[in-house]
């Protein structure tokens, strides 16, 4: 095999960490509705937690990110940011991933 061929491709000079997610759709605001009363704080906390998740893996996919290894945390609070949410968590971040490994 000749010399050239064994040679590995160019680094690219950006990381992929610090593109902009770009969404197609202008996204607004979810109506809100009471939660049950009654419950477990944790219960609330990770009720919003999943809800927060879940609205960032819909627009990481939304803009292009299809696999869970190209959500970074620093894409995926990018992608908090152009929506209009607090950024997440590191916790929140992993959701997210599982949430997209899941929609394959």
């Amino acid at each position: 095999m000749p010399a050239a061929a064994l040679k590995s491709k160019p680094l690219p000079t950006q990381s992929t960490a610090k593109r902009p997610v770009l969404l197609d759709l202008p996204y607004a605001p979810v109506e809100k509705r009471p939660l049950p009363p009654g419950r477990p704080r944790e219960w609330y906390v990770t009720h919003n937690r999943r809800l927060k998740a879940m609205r960032l893996a819909i627009a990481l996919l939304d803009s292009g990110v299809y696999m869970p290894n190209q959500a970074r945390n620093e894409t995926i609070r990018g992608a908090a940011e152009q929506i209009g949410v607090h950024p997440p968590s590191d916790t929140t971040c992993h959701m997210v991933r599982a949430f997209m490994r899941y929609a394959r």
